[in-house]
């Protein structure tokens, strides 16, 4: 088979850059696994591809005038449904395109091939992380839940915010100011705040747990962030808290909740399961 990309040409397959008229079929294909794929379902239902909002490009792959795949190609290079064939295209035009985004997101199995391909110009990774468990929880949790946790109001974003940066340079390796424009990131965090997905333990001005949704859907909304003040860590205070959130989250969002995990995070790992997530997948980051 034959990659091109111009649609209009005799081959049986090629890519696209896709737009609104094509929001039906990428709506049935990301119906195929709706947490996986959850990133590029709230990239598309929150913008619908609406070039002033969406701030990146979506592409198809096209078998025999089908979509069989997608590649969300902005600050995140994520794969959606990706055969390999997709992953062989979406790589030689990534490289053609000339685009180099701060990661690669997504299901190991697309996107550790997709890096084996653009990682000769791309490379080498700031931080490659191969294996992380992908988990989801469909139900509330058993574990006792902690009456502390509270949904962040607007008027304490202030106290929350160097709980976000603290969070953000141990898991990532940088100040999240210097990346991309500096005051990027802390009006992310507001908006996060003021939709009312971001929840945390502050008592006397100090966050002693934080967390929020990074994404969500009608069906499951994905947790990022979550962080416990270093004097707390291996005190128990991570699951009942996470707990809290679950319920939380699954009545005032959506009613699965999905996370991913650096799969040598044991004592992160261990509090998950504790809390009732199950690993249903293996998702991949590749920071450049």
């Amino acid at each position: 088979m034959t990659e091109v990309c111009d649609p209009r040409a005799a081959t049986s397959s090629y890519v696209r850059t896709l737009a609104r008229g094509d929001l039906e079929l990428i709506h049935e294909l990301l119906d195929r696994q709706p947490l996986i794929d959850m990133f590029v379902r709230h990239r598309v239902d929150s913008t619908r591809l609406d070039r002033r909002w969406f701030g990146a490009e979506l592409w198809g792959w096209f078998e025999d005038g089908a979509l069989r795949s997608l590649l969300h190609v902005g600050a995140n290079v994520v794969p959606a449904q990706a055969t390999p064939e997709a992953i062989s295209a979406f790589g030689r035009r990534l490289l053609d395109h000339g685009h180099k985004p701060s990661s690669l997101v997504g299901p190991a199995s697309a996107v550790l091939p997709l890096w084996d391909i653009v990682k000769g110009e791309w490379g080498p990774a700031r931080s490659p992380r191969p294996v992380q468990p992908f988990m989801v929880l469909e139900h509330d949790s058993d574990v006792q839940l902690d009456p502390r946790v509270r949904p962040v109001r607007i008027d304490q974003v202030d106290e929350l915010y160097p709980a976000c940066v603290a969070m953000f340079t141990e898991e990532v390796g940088v100040h999240p100011e210097s990346v991309g424009n500096p005051a990027g990131y802390r009006a992310r965090v507001t908006q996060l705040v003021s939709m009312g997905w971001s929840w945390a333990i502050i008592e006397d001005g100090t966050v002693l747990f934080k967390t929020e949704v990074g994404a969500a859907t009608d069906r499951g909304c994905q947790l990022q962030g979550v962080w416990v003040h270093p004097d707390l860590r291996g005190t128990g205070v991570a699951a009942p808290a996470l707990a809290s959130v679950v319920r939380q989250a699954r009545r005032s969002v959506a009613p699965s909740v999905t996370l991913y995990v650096n799969d040598h995070n044991i004592a992160a790992r261990r509090a998950y399961e504790r809390v009732g997530f199950r690993e249903v997948e293996t998702f991949a980051s590749i920071l450049l």
